[in-house]
């Protein structure tokens, strides 16, 4: 069982781990190579709640397919069961990024302090770019 938040967790089943050769240019250590993890988590067929499953969904994010399977791949650690860890944690982070709703911001207006100092900063803005390029005497 993996813990996200008090209220969230995934079971082990719904979590596929892989032990993979991670594919690149000779010369690679390769235990290190062997040792690489690929965790797929399918968010359709999880026991997540609907919203968090709408909002993973919807996160732009490369290790999410338009078919709502996540891939994570683990291979800079040499030894397998850290990988795995390693996997499960980035998990974890991305699950915990959309568990919590976002917060709304407050709409606020300015000060009439900071209109000043914004109208300040931009008339020594213009009156230093209108001085480049000339020549003083």
């Amino acid at each position: 069982m993996l813990y996200i938040a008090p209220h969230i967790s995934i079971p082990e089943h719904e979590i596929a781990l892989t032990a993979v050769r991670a594919q690149g240019a000779g010369g690679q250590n390769v235990n290190k190579v062997s040792s690489a993890i690929h965790l797929r988590f399918d968010i359709h067929a999880s026991t997540l709640p609907q919203d968090i499953q709408q909002r993973l969904l919807a996160l732009q994010d490369q290790r999410i397919t338009r078919d709502g399977i996540i891939v994570i791949k683990a291979q800079e650690f040499r030894h397998q069961e850290k990988n795995r860890t390693e996997a499960l944690r980035r998990l974890k982070v991305l699950v915990q990024s959309v568990a919590s709703p976002p917060k709304k911001r407050i709409a606020t207006r300015p000060t009439r302090s900071s209109q000043q100092q914004r109208i300040e900063n931009k008339t020594r803005r213009s009156a230093i770019k209108h001085m480049r390029g000339k020549v003083r005497e």
